[in-house]
């Protein structure tokens, strides 16, 4: 097989450019379509509306229902349909933003994809993670192309909760350790091929980055203060994240973490703080040299470390097998390690995981 490399058309990321956003979409379309929160509108409207305005391009917001559902795609799949829409702007959360990219592949339209939060790596992706009604994961839905266009404003994104860029580290962490352990079992990367010495560069960059200014970056937030940590690190979550899953493949952590939607207590957390504790999950089962680096750095963020700290207070053994089982479902990425893994390994991981991090908590207190 042949090796492949795939990342959206353009990347731009700044102050300021949610305010340009009507000048990027006449790029791609006369009228869009825009995929938005209720309280995206309450926050962002003012500054979307006027630079659609500016621009002399026609739009419509769609109010997103908060779940990244194929009944939702289908129901703005009729919506774009209807109001002769020939470009999908999404606007917030990985979920808006994946939600968006599905109906843009349905409508065979251009999608834009602006963030408002740094924190997963779904931005850059030309796959989108559907969930059911009530927010168990389903599928990977892949398209044939990468957004067109993925604008990151920093001022907003660094006005957002802490916590939201936070969870994209944790999500950001997997990318090197899931790419490497598709490289050594030389597995098919969810752009179809074989991993390219680029997707491991970002991969091994995306991990560097982290270790080095996550922690500047988290207190640089906390202080409200944009600053080149913070810059790397939105960039490191989204851009080198995004790129590097994509082209070098999943594998462990984020199969634990589609295992962990079983667990109705882990819904009021992040993807990206259930991907941090997938992450510690996949290092146990690997018995990797990082373990207590990747402890270490999640225990200074706050990043969950323990099933309490997911909500879980039940975290009996059969009960964590049950998770195991569904992260080792055959469509799913945990079978990408380089070894044979079982729902038992996978589920005595997770609970040796869960006691490391709770005497590496003890250490802290």
């Amino acid at each position: 097989m042949a090796r492949v490399f795939i990342s959206p058309s353009k990347y731009v990321q700044g102050p300021g450019e949610l305010a340009k956003l009507g000048s990027y979409v006449a790029s791609y379309g006369k009228k869009a379509l825009v995929v938005i929160s209720a309280g995206g509108i309450r926050r962002s409207g003012d500054v979307v509306r006027k630079s659609f305005a500016d621009a002399n391009v026609a739009f419509d917001f769609d109010e997103f229902n908060g779940e990244c559902s194929q009944d939702e795609i289908d129901r703005l799949v009729g919506d774009a349909r209807e109001k002769g829409a020939d470009v999908v702007v999404g606007i917030g959360g990985g979920k808006i933003f994946d939600t968006a990219k599905a109906v843009a592949s349905a409508v065979d339209a251009p999608v834009i994809v602006v963030p408002t939060i740094a924190a997963t790596d779904a931005p850059c992706s030309a796959l989108s993670v559907v969930y059911t009604d009530d927010g168990q994961f389903k599928e990977y839905q892949f398209f044939k192309a990468n957004p067109n266009l993925v604008l990151m404003d920093t001022d907003v994104i660094s006005k957002s909760p802490v916590r939201l860029t936070v969870s994209g580290m944790g999500d950001a962490l997997a990318t090197y350790f899931e790419a490497r352990a598709c490289k050594r079992s030389d597995a098919t990367t969810c752009a179809g091929d074989k991993v390219t010495s680029a997707a491991m560069a970002l991969a091994r960059l995306c991990y560097d980055t982290l270790m080095s200014d996550g922690v500047k970056a988290k207190i640089a937030l906390e202080a409200g203060a944009c600053t080149e940590s913070v810059e790397k690190i939105i960039e490191a979550n989204t851009l080198l994240s995004g790129l590097g899953f994509e082209s070098a493949g999943l594998a462990a952590a984020h199969a634990i973490h589609n295992g962990l939607t079983a667990m109705p207590e882990t819904h009021a957390f992040y993807h990206g703080e259930k991907v941090a504790f997938g992450t510690l999950s996949q290092l146990v089962l690997e018995d990797a040299d990082e373990l207590p680096e990747v402890l270490d750095f999640c225990a200074q963020l706050g990043l969950p470390v323990t099933f309490e700290q997911l909500g879980v207070k039940d975290a009996s053994y059969d009960r964590v097998l049950e998770v195991a089982k569904l992260a080792c479902a055959p469509n799913d990425t945990l079978h990408n390690m380089p070894f044979e893994v079982t729902p038992e390994k996978v589920a005595s991981a997770m609970l040796a995981a869960d006691a490391l991090g709770r005497n590496e908590l003890e250490a802290y207190e």
